[in-house]
């Protein structure tokens, strides 16, 4: 007898929130019973939004993290690993902060306590989607809008979670259940080698890179994503 679904869990990247998910969220099986997490708008360490997230959310648990999420469900399933059935892990990096990022941050964070996060979000557009994207003004105007509707102190609190963030490749190895790993092939925050980092430490994921897409993927190429995430879900249930 077929085994029931758990209960499906999207995490958003920084400061972002359901909106980077509503392509998907329309077209996912009620069967999941699909929620978005907000654990990194609560907490300031990776493992305390990860640890809320399992403690919100009883019994088995699929989990689907883009970028900072995909931090996230990492660490969910180094703490939590018999209660994770699977792991989608799109546009995200399971190495600590290294010292150019970590710098840039600081410069940013010292930005957004200024008052100025509008000014380098804009700036940094260009980062976050692929070239032929990055003047969309409706895609764009979405992505800016729910980071600015964030908030400075979110902004800086959840950058500097990310900068603490632990090196989720020191347990990648030992997961188990079944796993995908998405990317945009034109990935400039969390380029595709290290979502082939991610997958060649699991081993048995199945990897897949987006053609002409950026980091954000959900918004980019939302049809492409939740096809795959799709067929990978069918295979679960």
């Amino acid at each position: 007898m077929p085994r029931s679904p758990a209960q499906l869990i999207l995490i958003p990247g920084l400061a972002a929130n359901a909106v980077m998910w509503r392509y998907q969220l329309g077209a996912l099986p009620a069967v999941w019973r699909t929620e978005v997490s907000r654990v990194h708008f609560a907490y300031d360490r990776i493992e305390d939004m990860a640890a809320a997230l399992l403690r919100e959310h009883a019994g088995e648990l699929v989990l689907c993290g883009a970028s900072m999420g995909g931090i996230i469900a990492m660490e969910a399933v180094r703490q939590a690993p018999h209660r994770i059935r699977g792991l989608a892990l799109l546009g995200t990096n399971a190495r600590p902060e290294n010292e150019a990022m970590r710098a840039l941050r600081c410069d940013a964070i010292r930005l957004f306590e200024a008052g100025r996060s509008a000014e380098v979000l804009r700036a940094n557009l260009m980062l976050a989607f692929h070239a032929s994207r990055a003047r969309d003004a409706e895609l764009t105007g979405s992505y800016l809008s729910f980071l600015l509707e964030a908030g400075s102190s979110a902004l800086v609190r959840q950058n500097r979670a990310i900068m603490d963030r632990p090196d989720a490749r020191l347990h990648l190895a030992a997961v188990r259940c079944p796993t995908l790993v998405l990317c945009g092939d034109s990935d400039l925050l969390t380029p595709p080698e290290c979502s082939r980092e991610i997958a060649a430490l699991i081993g048995h994921a199945e990897l897949q890179l987006l053609a002409h897409c950026g980091h954000m993927l959900t918004m980019e190429r939302p049809e492409a994503v939740t096809a795959a995430l799709l067929a990978w879900l069918g295979g679960l249930a």
